[in-house]
């Protein structure tokens, strides 16, 4: 069954990505060592604790069954296990990817997520 999880990027860093081939992350990503992904019931809570606020978004939408082993499921906030890639993101596993504009309360508009 085909899974779908998430990441948050800026414009920039995704124009960088499809230039490149690849999305090798964001400064935080680099920091830690591993892509940093949601799941659906996750990735609104994401974009309301680390991008609150922050407009030129863009949400997107990875297979997980492309990923292979470099995929992960690993403890962090709460405990919850979250995806974390150890590789780059192949922009061929991607799905979509959608903006994700602001509303004037500061929150994301969110698409339709798949699961």
């Amino acid at each position: 069954m085909t899974t779908t999880i998430y990441k948050i990027a800026t414009r920039a860093q995704w124009k960088a990505a499809e230039e490149a081939g690849a999305f090798d992350g964001a400064p935080i990503d680099h920091q830690d060592g591993f892509i940093h992904l949601s799941t659906a019931d996750q990735v609104i809570e994401t974009a309301e604790k680390h991008f609150s606020g922050q407009g030129d978004l863009l949400l997107i939408a990875v297979d997980t069954e492309a990923l292979g082993d470099a995929l992960r499921y690993e403890p962090s906030r709460g405990g919850a296990l979250f995806p974390h890639l150890y590789a780059p993101l192949d922009l061929r596993s991607v799905r979509w990817v959608k903006p994700l504009p602001v509303g004037a309360d500061g929150s994301h508009s969110f698409p339709e997520l798949e699961r």
